[in-house]
């Protein structure tokens, strides 16, 4: 059965992730990546070398098929990608543009992830605040989530119209 996209339809969303400090998340993300057809954008420094086989461990028999880039530091890569203002989505736990319900994400848009223990810098977060969204947590028992599974559920959400 076909999913009735079209060459115009069809999306070109990239999970982008600053600093990651864990290799298990960026192979788990890179997993999800390829699941979706998502580019995976890795900002420098990482918290391990690509080579980690904890990286490759996570990302299975998979991690060949991630569509990866990298960037030694945040302004190469919007001086690089250009991304439009509307096409960037940060992500963190008190973002103050909404939820991860509220935006229709473009075709081309940018899910931008921090580092697992201090998340975005906050010179990024600064620069854009109306760009910040949060996904909601119900239970005063928990800070934060898992960035895998974070970035896997706002993933998801963004391809919502295109997964139907």
């Amino acid at each position: 059965m076909g999913t009735g996209r079209t060459p115009e339809t069809t999306p070109d969303m990239k999970i982008v992730l600053v600093a990651p400090e864990i290799p298990g998340n960026t192979g788990t993300i890179g997993r999800t990546c390829v699941a979706l057809d998502m580019e995976l954008i890795l900002i420098r420094p990482f918290g391990f070398e690509l080579s980690d086989k904890t990286v490759r461990r996570a990302g299975l028999d998979y991690w060949q098929h991630v569509r990866l880039l990298e960037y030694p530091d945040w302004t190469t890569f919007l001086e690089d990608r250009g991304p439009a203002r509307d096409q960037l989505f940060l992500f963190e736990d008190d973002g103050a543009a909404g939820t991860v319900f509220d935006p229709v994400y473009p075709a081309g848009a940018y899910l931008v992830f921090g580092r697992e223990t201090t998340g975005l810098p906050p010179g990024i977060v600064g620069s854009m605040p109306d760009r910040v969204f949060r996904l909601p947590m119900v239970s005063p028992h928990i800070r934060s989530l898992n960035l895998a599974n974070a970035a896997t559920a706002v993933a998801y959400q963004a391809m919502r119209a295109w997964l139907r």
